[in-house]
């Protein structure tokens, strides 16, 4: 088959863990031109049974037949975070590219191992840290980046996640399955801040216990401090919460500027609110920067008034504004485009070895280390 006016072999994918997210990253996974489901190991579930079915894919009873089909080139694995390590090296160790859900591993040493596995045979060992992927994501690293609102000062991530579907038995209180929330969820969002506004040293962390619960762990927090003393020390305090019914379920966060603030919601950041003052050239710039935007002008300002200060620094600024972006998107439609942008980007690397990716192996590592940082200071 062709490609942009190049052969490339089909890729296949094999999957385990085949449930709900399986199937719905599977669908975005198969639009990639030139590649098929080949195989399913090891599930009855009817998700599973439902998506071997509409991909005419077979369903294998173990993961050691999974692994050595021929024609699987990558295997996709959506399995709670204990068994990522021995089904990665399994995989690896049979020749086959890995796609992982968060986390890459339990712990950084699994992680690193797998790392040097992969690298060792040529292969990909990669996380699916999603969240790059997203236009929004690179709009606020521009924003940061060309200081449109002044230095970055602050930030915080709150999560406030619905439960309902967790029963006092599912493997995700179960720490030595799940790892703990900062290990099994957090990593998405220390990976998006990392890629941000670099590197983070955990400085703070603390975990609250449900009462009269057999050792839940349903309250998480951790402050991360970035920069340096030359640069600036900024801090991000991140939140997670297991504590909502389903209906309840959101997440914001907010980001603290010299001249605003940004306010972005959902857990993929789909819509995002602006408040600040600004001058001209630089309302055109934000304009520019998230077209088809609402403006709505908060005040003018005119005069002696237009000089403002803060921070003792002095600035000119035309108009108090807020503005609103991303309201009209659907955010599942989204969803499934940035799982369809992570796979074609780990596909072109298949294809291309030394091409630059988005997102590769280190990403799933470092933002694993931080999160082990941060259960470990809470314990």
């Amino acid at each position: 088959m062709e490609q942009e006016g190049l052969d490339h072999k089909v890729i296949g994918i094999g999957v385990i863990g085949m449930g709900g997210f399986g199937l719905f990253a599977v669908q975005q996974f198969l639009q990639t031109p030139n590649t098929r489901l080949v195989a399913i190991a090891g599930s009855k579930r009817e998700e599973a049974i439902a998506t071997a079915k509409r991909f005419g894919a077979e369903q294998l009873a173990t993961l050691e037949e999974l692994v050595s089909h021929p024609d699987v080139d990558v295997i996709y694995i959506a399995t709670p975070p204990f068994l990522h390590y021995e089904q990665s090296k399994l995989a690896l160790n049979s020749g086959k590219h890995v796609i992982c859900e968060k986390p890459l591993a339990m712990n950084p040493e699994q992680g690193r191992e797998m790392l040097e596995l992969a690298a060792s045979k040529g292969l990909l060992m990669v996380t699916n840290l999603m969240q790059r992927y997203n236009p929004m994501f690179a709009r606020v690293k521009h924003l940061i980046d060309k200081k449109l609102l002044g230095e970055f000062l602050h930030g915080y991530f709150e999560n406030y996640a619905g439960d309902e579907g967790l029963s006092p038995e599912h493997w995700f209180w179960d720490r030595s399955k799940s790892g703990g929330i900062f290990i099994e969820h957090g990593v998405h969002f220390f990976d998006m801040f990392a890629g941000w506004l670099g590197e983070g040293k955990v400085i703070a962390s603390q975990i609250v216990k449900r009462p009269d619960s057999q050792d839940i762990e349903d309250q998480v927090q951790a402050t991360v401090e970035y920069g340096d003393e030359e640069t600036g020390k900024k801090l991000v305090n991140f939140y997670h919460g297991f504590t909502q019914t389903g209906r309840m379920d959101r997440q914001e966060m907010r980001l603290l500027f010299e001249r605003g603030d940004i306010t972005l919601h959902e857990w993929v950041p789909t819509r995002l609110v602006m408040r600040c003052v600004a001058d001209e050239e630089t309302t055109r710039a934000l304009m520019d920067l998230f077209p088809g935007a609402q403006l709505n002008v908060t005040a003018n300002i005119g005069g002696d008034d237009r000089t403002l200060k803060g921070r003792h620094k002095t600035f000119e600024a035309y108009q108090q504004i807020e503005l609103k972006f991303g309201f009209g998107d659907e955010k599942q439609h989204i969803y499934s485009e940035l799982l369809r942008l992570m796979f074609r980007d780990q596909a072109t690397a298949i294809h291309y070895p030394n091409t630059h990716r988005i997102v590769s192996e280190h990403n799933g590592l470092e933002s694993l280390i931080t999160a082990m940082e941060a259960d470990r200071m809470a314990r």
